[in-house]
């Protein structure tokens, strides 16, 4: 198998996503949706004062391999909407990740904030399926859609009722996510063809970002000071998972990020 990382992943993902498309029709999709209640507001849950936490469910990782087995993924998203998580993202990918929709299934039905499910989107079929299984956010990676595929797919998750973190990697990615009016943009600075993570990424890209986006930080947030960097350079939100799942108390760890960063500001 050849190309980057993300190349790679996306491959496997059309194929179980060909998988799930010959058992449920986006027909059978559509109706699923029509029978869910209204998606929760999201954006408004970033919004709210103080650092937003997207607390994540993820068993494994590419980069890491293993992090957490998370036998309870219910219990799991419990606790950190005690610790104040703003949202709660589930990673759905399962070749990789070792997620599966029935995680998103079981924490929409834990918890009472907003749920990202956290996938690589390659087909609207995916946005439709995040819905009907109870979503609130999807993940847009501008690395794997053409600039229509990004219009085309946010204008969907809008239409939805939902909305799009629009994640970024470069000055150009997130000039394409400006323009197609992401409110939500994150910055990932793990690299996603070589899996390399340098957190000198965020700062400069953050400062490209007009006032009144959702700025996320994405990966690199191992403890207090990463928070605290990242609060200090213009992020209004961190995506947070291998720091949380392999902490015995995540609820504990939320409140000392968010506290953290408030002193940071």
């Amino acid at each position: 198998m050849s190309g980057t990382v993300l190349d790679q992943i996306i491959q496997g993902v059309r194929a179980d996503l060909a998988e799930r498309q010959r058992s449920v029709s986006l027909a059978d999709l559509k109706t699923a949706v029509l029978e869910q209640p209204a998606a929760l507001n999201a954006l408004a849950a970033l919004q709210q004062p103080g650092l937003a936490v997207i607390a994540e469910v993820k068993r494994r990782s590419p980069s890491k391999g293993e992090l957490a087995s998370i036998a309870d993924p219910a219990a799991l998203a419990r606790r950190y909407a005690e610790g104040g998580a703003a949202v709660v993202s589930v990673l759905t990918e399962e070749r990789r990740f070792s997620g599966t929709l029935e995680d998103l299934d079981a924490v929409r039905a834990a918890i009472d904030i907003p749920v990202l499910r956290k996938d690589f989107t390659v087909d609207a079929y995916q946005i439709w399926e995040a819905r009907a299984h109870g979503a609130d956010l999807v993940l847009l990676i501008v690395a794997a859609l053409s600039d229509q595929q990004l219009a085309d797919f946010l204008a969907l998750t809008e239409e939805l009722g939902m909305h799009a973190l629009v994640e970024t990697h470069t000055a150009e990615e997130v000039a394409r996510a400006l323009a197609v009016g992401a409110r939500i943009i994150g910055v990932n600075v793990r690299n996603l063809k070589t899996l390399d993570v340098d957190r000198d990424v965020f700062a400069p890209l953050a400062a490209e970002l007009p006032a009144g986006l959702v700025v996320v930080a994405e990966s690199g947030v191992r403890d207090a000071n990463d928070v605290a960097r990242y609060a200090s350079e213009g992020a209004t939100a961190i995506l947070v998972g291998e720091a949380l799942v392999s902490d015995s108390t995540p609820a504990e760890r939320i409140a000392e990020f968010r506290a953290v960063a408030a002193q940071a500001n």
